[in-house]
Protein backbone atom coordinates (compact mmCIF):
# COMPACT_ATOMS: atom_id res chain seq x y z
CA UNK A 1 0.00 0.00 0.00
CA UNK A 2 1.14 3.48 -0.79
CA UNK A 3 0.09 6.67 1.18
CA UNK A 4 0.93 7.96 4.66
CA UNK A 5 -0.70 5.95 8.00
CA UNK A 6 -1.82 7.83 11.08
CA UNK A 7 -3.76 6.77 13.97
CA UNK A 8 -7.41 8.20 14.55
CA UNK A 9 -7.42 7.38 17.71
CA UNK A 10 -8.77 4.39 20.17
CA UNK A 11 -12.06 2.42 20.67
CA UNK A 12 -13.25 0.29 23.33
CA UNK A 13 -15.92 -2.29 22.79
CA UNK A 14 -16.59 -4.05 26.53
CA UNK A 15 -19.66 -5.75 25.01
CA UNK A 16 -16.72 -7.75 22.47
CA UNK A 17 -18.70 -6.44 19.79
CA UNK A 18 -17.20 -3.68 16.92
CA UNK A 19 -19.14 -2.02 14.96
CA UNK A 20 -18.28 -0.25 11.93
CA UNK A 21 -21.35 1.82 10.76
CA UNK A 22 -22.69 4.82 8.43
CA UNK A 23 -23.25 7.35 11.51
CA UNK A 24 -26.38 9.30 9.76
CA UNK A 25 -27.86 5.79 10.74
CA UNK A 26 -26.77 4.38 14.01
CA UNK A 27 -29.57 5.79 15.95
CA UNK A 28 -32.31 4.29 13.79
CA UNK A 29 -31.52 0.65 13.32
CA UNK A 30 -34.22 -0.11 16.82
CA UNK A 31 -36.91 2.02 14.32
CA UNK A 32 -37.28 -0.94 12.33
CA UNK A 33 -36.42 -4.08 14.24
CA UNK A 34 -34.20 -5.41 16.96
CA UNK A 35 -31.46 -2.89 18.30
CA UNK A 36 -28.34 -2.50 16.68
CA UNK A 37 -26.66 -4.35 19.86
CA UNK A 38 -28.26 -8.04 19.17
CA UNK A 39 -28.02 -7.80 15.54
CA UNK A 40 -24.63 -6.89 16.02
CA UNK A 41 -23.82 -9.79 18.58
CA UNK A 42 -25.66 -12.82 16.02
CA UNK A 43 -23.01 -11.20 13.01
CA UNK A 44 -20.22 -11.77 15.26
CA UNK A 45 -20.88 -14.78 16.65
CA UNK A 46 -20.72 -16.47 13.46
CA UNK A 47 -16.80 -14.59 13.04
CA UNK A 48 -17.96 -10.93 11.96
CA UNK A 49 -20.69 -10.20 8.90
CA UNK A 50 -22.31 -7.23 7.42
CA UNK A 51 -25.74 -5.86 9.06
CA UNK A 52 -28.62 -4.02 6.11
CA UNK A 53 -32.22 -2.78 6.90
CA UNK A 54 -33.23 -0.47 4.52
CA UNK A 55 -30.49 2.53 4.86
CA UNK A 56 -28.97 1.36 7.44
CA UNK A 57 -25.66 -0.07 7.30
CA UNK A 58 -22.73 -1.37 9.52
CA UNK A 59 -20.31 -4.39 9.98
CA UNK A 60 -19.90 -6.38 13.53
CA UNK A 61 -17.23 -8.17 14.34
CA UNK A 62 -15.72 -9.59 17.27
CA UNK A 63 -13.55 -7.68 19.96
CA UNK A 64 -11.30 -7.94 22.51
CA UNK A 65 -13.18 -6.43 25.53
CA UNK A 66 -10.24 -5.40 27.68
CA UNK A 67 -8.63 -3.13 26.61
CA UNK A 68 -8.47 -0.16 23.91
CA UNK A 69 -7.87 -1.18 20.18
CA UNK A 70 -6.25 1.59 17.70
CA UNK A 71 -7.61 2.69 14.95
CA UNK A 72 -5.43 4.44 11.97
CA UNK A 73 -6.58 5.29 8.37
CA UNK A 74 -4.17 5.30 5.13
CA UNK A 75 -4.79 8.68 3.31
CA UNK A 76 -4.10 9.69 -0.03
CA UNK A 77 -4.74 12.58 -2.03
CA UNK A 78 -8.45 13.49 -3.21
CA UNK A 79 -8.37 13.80 -6.88
CA UNK A 80 -11.03 16.40 -6.28
CA UNK A 81 -10.32 18.52 -3.25
CA UNK A 82 -6.75 18.16 -3.45
CA UNK A 83 -6.78 17.32 0.18
CA UNK A 84 -6.21 14.05 2.30
CA UNK A 85 -9.15 11.54 2.45
CA UNK A 86 -9.09 7.83 4.00
CA UNK A 87 -8.05 5.49 1.37
CA UNK A 88 -8.45 2.45 4.20
CA UNK A 89 -9.37 2.15 7.83
CA UNK A 90 -8.01 -0.28 9.98
CA UNK A 91 -9.07 -1.56 13.48
CA UNK A 92 -6.84 -3.80 15.86
CA UNK A 93 -10.03 -6.17 17.14
CA UNK A 94 -7.25 -7.49 19.97
CA UNK A 95 -8.21 -10.68 18.97
CA UNK A 96 -6.16 -13.51 17.67
CA UNK A 97 -6.45 -14.99 13.80
CA UNK A 98 -8.66 -17.61 14.21
CA UNK A 99 -6.38 -21.22 14.81
CA UNK A 100 -6.28 -23.09 11.24
CA UNK A 101 -7.86 -20.66 9.04
CA UNK A 102 -5.46 -19.87 6.05
CA UNK A 103 -3.38 -16.39 6.46
CA UNK A 104 -5.99 -14.84 3.60
CA UNK A 105 -8.30 -11.98 3.75
CA UNK A 106 -11.62 -12.71 4.78
CA UNK A 107 -14.52 -10.71 3.04
CA UNK A 108 -17.05 -9.20 5.06
CA UNK A 109 -18.86 -7.49 2.65
CA UNK A 110 -18.78 -3.70 1.76
CA UNK A 111 -20.27 -0.53 2.64
CA UNK A 112 -20.79 3.15 1.61
CA UNK A 113 -19.08 6.32 2.42
CA UNK A 114 -21.96 7.77 4.50
CA UNK A 115 -21.82 11.65 3.64
CA UNK A 116 -22.98 12.02 7.40
CA UNK A 117 -19.68 10.36 8.57
CA UNK A 118 -19.02 6.82 9.94
CA UNK A 119 -18.48 5.25 13.76
CA UNK A 120 -16.14 2.77 15.12
CA UNK A 121 -17.64 1.64 18.71
CA UNK A 122 -18.99 -0.88 21.16
CA UNK A 123 -22.39 -2.60 19.81
CA UNK A 124 -23.77 -1.71 23.12
CA UNK A 125 -22.87 1.47 23.56
CA UNK A 126 -23.63 2.50 20.27
CA UNK A 127 -27.63 1.54 21.32
CA UNK A 128 -27.53 4.91 23.34
CA UNK A 129 -26.59 6.92 21.00
CA UNK A 130 -28.36 10.34 19.81
CA UNK A 131 -28.12 11.17 16.15
CA UNK A 132 -29.94 13.81 14.13
CA UNK A 133 -32.92 15.06 14.89
CA UNK A 134 -32.63 14.11 18.48
CA UNK A 135 -32.76 16.62 21.67
CA UNK A 136 -29.96 18.23 23.30
CA UNK A 137 -27.98 15.72 25.56
CA UNK A 138 -27.20 18.41 28.07
CA UNK A 139 -29.27 21.28 27.37
CA UNK A 140 -27.04 22.95 25.04
CA UNK A 141 -26.25 23.68 21.33
CA UNK A 142 -23.88 25.46 19.15
CA UNK A 143 -24.38 27.84 16.57
CA UNK A 144 -23.02 28.58 13.54
CA UNK A 145 -23.38 31.00 10.77
CA UNK A 146 -21.87 31.60 7.17
CA UNK A 147 -22.55 32.49 3.38
CA UNK A 148 -22.05 35.75 1.18
CA UNK A 149 -23.07 38.20 3.74
CA UNK A 150 -21.45 36.54 6.48
CA UNK A 151 -18.85 39.09 7.60
CA UNK A 152 -21.35 42.02 7.64
CA UNK A 153 -22.89 39.32 10.62
CA UNK A 154 -20.04 39.02 12.29
CA UNK A 155 -19.86 42.81 12.40
CA UNK A 156 -23.67 43.30 14.12
CA UNK A 157 -23.75 40.56 15.68
CA UNK A 158 -20.30 38.92 16.82
CA UNK A 159 -18.97 35.67 17.33
CA UNK A 160 -15.97 33.40 17.43
CA UNK A 161 -15.09 30.79 14.48
CA UNK A 162 -16.63 27.35 15.19
CA UNK A 163 -16.77 23.80 13.15
CA UNK A 164 -14.08 23.27 10.32
CA UNK A 165 -11.00 25.63 10.33
CA UNK A 166 -10.85 27.18 7.25
CA UNK A 167 -10.78 30.14 5.73
CA UNK A 168 -14.37 32.37 5.63
CA UNK A 169 -15.80 29.22 7.89
CA UNK A 170 -18.33 29.32 10.14
CA UNK A 171 -18.75 31.80 13.17
CA UNK A 172 -20.98 31.80 16.16
CA UNK A 173 -20.87 30.45 19.11
CA UNK A 174 -20.31 27.36 21.35
CA UNK A 175 -21.89 25.77 24.16
CA UNK A 176 -25.18 27.95 24.73
CA UNK A 177 -28.16 27.18 26.38
CA UNK A 178 -30.62 25.64 23.57
CA UNK A 179 -33.30 28.19 23.59
CA UNK A 180 -30.15 31.43 23.56
CA UNK A 181 -28.91 29.44 20.56
CA UNK A 182 -32.46 29.16 18.89
CA UNK A 183 -33.07 33.08 19.84
CA UNK A 184 -30.11 34.02 18.52
CA UNK A 185 -30.84 31.96 15.13
CA UNK A 186 -34.01 34.17 14.86
CA UNK A 187 -32.10 37.12 15.12
CA UNK A 188 -29.95 36.57 12.11
CA UNK A 189 -32.96 35.44 10.47
CA UNK A 190 -34.76 38.73 11.22
CA UNK A 191 -31.13 40.41 10.30
CA UNK A 192 -30.98 38.82 6.94
CA UNK A 193 -34.48 39.65 5.80
CA UNK A 194 -34.07 43.34 6.67
CA UNK A 195 -30.95 43.89 5.32
CA UNK A 196 -30.55 41.25 2.92
CA UNK A 197 -34.21 40.05 1.20
CA UNK A 198 -33.42 37.07 3.49
CA UNK A 199 -30.66 35.78 1.51
CA UNK A 200 -26.69 35.47 1.49
CA UNK A 201 -26.51 34.28 5.46
CA UNK A 202 -27.09 30.62 6.32
CA UNK A 203 -27.50 28.86 9.68
CA UNK A 204 -27.16 26.12 11.90
CA UNK A 205 -28.40 25.44 15.33
CA UNK A 206 -26.75 21.92 16.61
CA UNK A 207 -27.90 20.16 20.17
CA UNK A 208 -25.00 18.54 21.74
CA UNK A 209 -26.09 15.07 20.68
CA UNK A 210 -23.38 12.61 20.17
CA UNK A 211 -23.44 13.09 16.27
CA UNK A 212 -22.54 16.73 16.93
CA UNK A 213 -20.26 15.54 19.94
CA UNK A 214 -18.73 13.44 17.43
CA UNK A 215 -18.57 16.19 14.57
CA UNK A 216 -17.35 18.76 16.75
CA UNK A 217 -14.48 16.44 18.04
CA UNK A 218 -13.30 15.89 14.62
CA UNK A 219 -13.25 19.64 13.85
CA UNK A 220 -9.46 20.60 14.32
CA UNK A 221 -8.00 17.24 12.60
CA UNK A 222 -7.18 17.17 8.83
CA UNK A 223 -9.51 13.47 8.17
CA UNK A 224 -12.42 15.20 10.52
CA UNK A 225 -12.00 12.32 13.15
CA UNK A 226 -12.55 12.33 16.81
CA UNK A 227 -13.46 10.11 19.66
CA UNK A 228 -15.75 10.47 22.19
CA UNK A 229 -17.54 8.76 25.26
CA UNK A 230 -20.98 6.98 24.59
CA UNK A 231 -22.67 5.03 27.41
CA UNK A 232 -18.78 4.88 28.94
CA UNK A 233 -16.92 3.67 26.28
CA UNK A 234 -14.85 5.98 23.43
CA UNK A 235 -16.20 5.61 20.21
CA UNK A 236 -14.57 7.12 17.00
CA UNK A 237 -16.52 9.41 14.73
CA UNK A 238 -15.05 10.06 11.30
CA UNK A 239 -16.40 12.85 8.46
CA UNK A 240 -15.67 13.31 5.45
CA UNK A 241 -14.79 16.16 2.85
CA UNK A 242 -18.05 17.01 1.36
CA UNK A 243 -15.98 17.85 -2.07
CA UNK A 244 -14.44 14.34 -1.87
CA UNK A 245 -18.21 12.90 -1.04
CA UNK A 246 -20.25 14.37 -3.80
CA UNK A 247 -17.67 13.66 -6.40
CA UNK A 248 -17.39 10.16 -5.65
CA UNK A 249 -19.35 8.73 -3.22
CA UNK A 250 -22.56 10.60 -3.66
CA UNK A 251 -24.91 7.88 -4.93
CA UNK A 252 -23.50 5.62 -2.14
CA UNK A 253 -25.09 2.11 -2.58
CA UNK A 254 -28.24 3.22 -4.81
CA UNK A 255 -25.49 3.41 -7.51
CA UNK A 256 -23.02 0.75 -6.75
CA UNK A 257 -20.16 2.94 -4.59
CA UNK A 258 -19.64 0.50 -2.14
CA UNK A 259 -15.92 -0.32 -0.65
CA UNK A 260 -14.84 -4.06 0.62
CA UNK A 261 -14.67 -4.56 4.30
CA UNK A 262 -12.55 -7.56 5.18
CA UNK A 263 -10.49 -9.36 7.73
CA UNK A 264 -6.43 -9.60 7.62
CA UNK A 265 -3.76 -11.48 9.76
CA UNK A 266 -1.81 -9.09 11.58
CA UNK A 267 1.80 -9.31 11.60
CA UNK A 268 1.68 -10.23 15.28
CA UNK A 269 -1.48 -13.18 15.11
CA UNK A 270 -3.83 -11.14 15.72
CA UNK A 271 -6.48 -9.64 13.52
CA UNK A 272 -7.52 -6.48 12.12
CA UNK A 273 -10.79 -5.02 10.44
CA UNK A 274 -10.13 -3.18 7.48
CA UNK A 275 -12.35 -1.11 5.01
CA UNK A 276 -10.56 -0.05 1.98
CA UNK A 277 -11.85 3.24 -0.24
CA UNK A 278 -8.99 4.04 -2.73
CA UNK A 279 -8.79 7.87 -3.58
CA UNK A 280 -7.16 7.10 -6.87
CA UNK A 281 -9.22 4.05 -8.21
CA UNK A 282 -9.28 3.37 -11.42
CA UNK A 283 -13.06 3.95 -12.46
CA UNK A 284 -13.63 1.68 -14.98
CA UNK A 285 -11.58 -0.78 -12.13
CA UNK A 286 -14.57 0.14 -10.11
CA UNK A 287 -17.40 -0.43 -12.34
CA UNK A 288 -15.60 -3.77 -13.41
CA UNK A 289 -15.96 -4.83 -10.05
CA UNK A 290 -19.64 -3.99 -9.79
CA UNK A 291 -20.40 -5.73 -12.62
CA UNK A 292 -18.72 -8.81 -11.19
CA UNK A 293 -21.34 -8.45 -7.72
CA UNK A 294 -24.09 -7.97 -10.00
Amino acid sequence: MTGTWTGLGEVTAPSGVLVLGMGGWIDCWSETGPPLSERAREAAAAGGGQLRDGDCEAVAVPARPDRPLAVRALTEWSLFDEVPVISVLETDLGVPWPAGHAPEAVRLGDLPVDRCGMVVGDAVALDAWTGLGAPSDNGLADLGYWGLHAEAAWAHFGGEPVGQRYEGGPRGWLDLPVAEAERRAEALADWTREHHRGMGLVWSVDPHTDYHRAQRAGWDHPLEAGVIEVAGCRVLGIGWNPGDHAARHAGERFYGQVYPVTLHPAADGGTVLRWTIPAGEDDEQHDDEQEDRA
